[in-house]
C-alpha cells in the first residue's frame, strides 16, 4: 500500500482541524445556551417579583425548583448538543463510522480480487 503524500496529509490535517473547530463551537454554543437559559429563568422570575405577581420567596423557590429539575435531567443538554453536532456533521457531509467501515470492507474485498487477478495473470 502506498504512503500518503505530503499534500494529502496536509489536507487531512486541515479537515480534522476544521471539524475540531466546528465541534468546539457547537459545544461552546450549547454550554452558552444552558447558562443563558438559567439567566433567562432568573430574569423572568425577577420580573414577576417586581410586578408583584409572585412573592419574592415564591420566586426564589420557583428558580430553585427549575434548577433542581434541570439537575435531574442532566443529559437533556447533552442530548441537544449531540443532535446539533450530528446535524452539523451531516451538513458538512462528514462520513460516519459506519460509512468508513463499509468502505473499508469494500476496499478489502476489491484488494483481494485485484490480488487474485494478478495471480491468475502470472
Amino acid at each position: 500500500m502506498e504512503t500518503k503524500d505530503k499534500t494529502e496529509e496536509v489536507a487531512e490535517d486541515t479537515e480534522r482541524h476544521m471539524l475540531f473547530e466546528s465541534s468546539r463551537r457547537v459545544l461552546l454554543a450549547g454550554i452558552g445556551a444552558i447558562a443563558l437559559a438559567q439567566d433567562e429563568i432568573e430574569d423572568f422570575v425577577d420580573k414577576l417579583v417586581e410586578r408583584g405577581e409572585i412573592a419574592e420567596k415564591d420566586g426564589k423557590k420557583l428558580v430553585k425548583e427549575v434548577m433542581e429539575k434541570r439537575k435531574k435531567r442532566p443529559h437533556f443538554g447533552e442530548e441537544e448538543m449531540h443532535k446539533r453536532a450530528k446535524a452539523m456533521l451531516e451538513r458538512l457531509n462528514v462520513p460516519t463510522k459506519t460509512d468508513i467501515e463499509t468502505l473499508s470492507e469494500k476496499i478489502a474485498a476489491l484488494t483481494k480480487k485485484v490480488d487474485e487477478l494478478k495471480k491468475n495473470q502470472e
